[in-house]
């Protein structure tokens, strides 16, 4: 296992639709590993795949240390979805703050639908379904999200949006000026 290194905004990885897993092997399970890992580290509630740059549709959430507000390992409730897809969305919506390990230090409120059902594969190989709510909901439609392209402040005003990109380009910029 090892942390590997975040892609930040602007990066247009960001913006890739990633590819399908075709099968769930030994290289599918290490780089879930890497993204718990990394996930932890950061530390975070999800992570996609592209997020570490692979462009494959794999996700991974924890959200239960969050929900019960413990961080021992007792807490941690690691959940990763292959190929996952929302399958169901509630018409009640939920608005939480999200952030996001790729836009580091920049949160918005969000509304999404409250409740989702996904199907996904898990490290075996096998169709599952979940019904997500809270917290977990708006994770999972998150990161499902980053595997389509979007980011989170893709559901922002125009404004917000424009400036954070402002923000992040210059910070990148000044970054690649500095040599780091």
């Amino acid at each position: 296992m090892s942390i590997r290194s975040l892609v930040i905004l602007p990066d247009s990885r960001l913006r890739l639709i990633s590819d399908p897993v075709t099968r769930v092997d030994a290289r599918v399970r290490a780089i879930v590993e890497d993204m718990f890992e990394t996930m932890y580290d950061a530390p975070g509630i999800g992570l996609a795949a592209i997020q570490v740059g692979i462009p494959e549709r794999i996700v991974t959430v924890d959200v239960g240390r969050r929900e019960r507000e413990d961080d021992s390992e007792d807490a941690k409730n690691p959940i990763a979805l292959i190929n996952p897809e929302i399958i169901g969305a509630s018409e009640e919506l939920s608005v939480y703050q999200e952030g996001c390990l790729s836009i580091p230090e920049y949160y918005a409120d969000v509304e999404r639908p409250a409740r989702v059902k996904v199907r996904y594969m898990d490290l075996n190989g096998e169709t599952r379904e979940i019904d997500a709510e809270g917290l977990l909901a708006t994770c999972v439609q998150h990161e499902i999200d980053h595997l389509n392209g979007v980011l989170f402040i893709d559901h922002i005003s125009k404004l917000k949006r424009d400036r954070v990109m402002t923000k992040f380009t210059k910070l990148a910029k000044q970054k690649e000026r500095d040599g780091d």
